[in-house]
């Protein structure tokens, strides 16, 4: 089942259901989404090896989690704080000196999406492997999801701007979607709503 559908606000009344099978000598937890009584991403167990949990409950944190950052491989900083805040409208939080760990010295830069949470670290490729590695971090895949209250608007200034767009805009049924290239090639998706 696609796991998509299971994401906190498409699960009003929602209790995660965690269970521990006894034959599972690995002690590994297999968890079921239900709302309604409809299991909307699941692995089938029985009743009796079931343990019911509030919603969001997560026994491996004590407090809530979230992802601060992402690395993003580039070869230069400028050009990539270019890239992200002039076309993408990114805000740069933070652009300060650092050191390697072999103490060689470093930036340490972090650009946003204006209003987000998670940032992306843009850190400059050190040595040819890490080089090899900029614009191909997820294998050819797009790896980034960037969503925009107005789809045309963020598309046209994207054009405009030089951004490099493999897929054209089409419709999917989570709303509008294009792929688009950043400065070290590594592919995006532009999200809108439909």
């Amino acid at each position: 089942m696609a796991r998509r559908d299971v994401s906190p606000d498409r699960r009003p009344a929602a209790v995660r259901l965690c269970c521990r099978t006894p034959a599972a000598a690995s002690g590994r937890r297999r968890r079921l989404w239900i709302a309604r009584g409809k299991v909307l991403g699941a692995v089938a167990v029985r009743q009796d090896e079931i343990s019911e949990r509030p919603a969001g409950h997560c026994p491996a944190y004590a407090a809530r989690v979230q992802i601060d950052l992402v690395a993003l491989i580039v070869e230069e900083y400028d050009p990539a704080i270019a890239f992200f805040t002039d076309v993408l409208g990114f805000d740069l939080v933070e652009d300060s000196p650092s050191l390697t760990n072999d103490g060689r010295p470093k930036r340490w830069v972090v650009v946003r999406p204006p209003g987000a949470q998670t940032g992306i670290l843009l850190a400059r490729a050190d040595g040819g492997h890490q080089r090899a590695a900029a614009g191909n971090q997820v294998a050819g895949r797009v790896g980034f999801f960037l969503r925009v209250d107005d789809f045309d608007a963020a598309y046209r200034r994207m054009v405009e701007a030089g951004v490099t767009f493999v897929r054209e805009p089409r419709t999917e049924p989570y709303g509008r979607v294009a792929v688009f290239l950043d400065i070290a090639g590594n592919r995006w998706d532009l999200l809108g709503a439909g």
